[in-house]
């Protein structure tokens, strides 16, 4: 049996993103693939620093909260991140929605904290746990 403390880190498929549209634009540079490798990166440093994390990559809003929901329901976390894709563009701020009541429903007992890009992660959870 683990005492790891579990973590879900929620964000956006890359693929799913338009790096040009002006949310994303006013961070030059940022790819789909820098962005899988930083939060990659940080899934795999969690796991190196004793937590046991995972990422959940979801859609713009089509299934985003059944895949949410299904991995809630798989184990119990400790924490939950919501990526900055997610909670930063005005245009998610329903689907930002829909996951806190749903990460409020499915894991209640999780703390809840967000990151401001994919490499400030790990940072973003060791506040929380």
């Amino acid at each position: 049996m683990t005492n790891k403390k579990t973590v879900l880190a929620i964000g956006i498929d890359p693929k799913w993103i338009d790096f040009s549209s002006p949310e994303f634009a006013a961070m030059p540079g940022l790819t789909a693939e820098k962005v899988t490798m930083g939060i990659q990166g940080s899934i795999k440093a969690l796991n190196e620093l004793g937590y046991e994390a995972e990422l959940c990559w979801t859609d713009l809003g089509d299934t985003a909260i059944d895949v949410l929901k299904t991995h809630l329901l798989t184990k119990s976390f400790d924490c939950v991140l919501i990526g900055a894709g997610i909670r930063k563009p005005d245009s998610n701020f329903t689907l930002f929605e829909n996951m806190i009541n749903s990460v409020h429903e499915y894991a209640p007992k999780a703390r809840i904290c967000f990151n401001t890009n994919p490499m400030d992660t790990v940072a973003s959870v060791q506040r929380w746990v």
